[in-house]
């Protein structure tokens, strides 16, 4: 799995725990978003590169900041894994 991959599998996953916590469905969810429920679905599975736009109400529907959301997305990508990637290398 590349770097690119275990961004988008660790976002979906703090948001699917941050879903949770909330103890909401994804349809629910999925309304508070303003998005789709298999939307919601596909991107807690790590399928999807979502748009600024959207992480936006995802953070808002959860009641957190995005920084807070990305923080939580760090946690989970352990201290050896940056949320930066592509790029060129110094």
């Amino acid at each position: 799995m590349n770097q690119d991959e275990k961004l988008l599998r660790a976002f979906g996953l703090a948001v699917r725990q941050e879903r949770e916590r909330l103890g909401v469905s994804q349809d629910v969810f999925a309304d508070m978003a303003k998005v789709h429920r298999t939307y919601i679905g596909s991107v807690e599975r790590g399928e999807r590169n979502i748009s600024l736009k959207n992480i936006n109400g995802f953070a808002r529907a959860l009641g957190i900041s995005g920084a807070a959301l990305f923080a939580r997305v760090e946690v989970l990508l352990g201290p050896q894994q940056p949320i930066a990637t592509g790029g060129k290398k110094k």
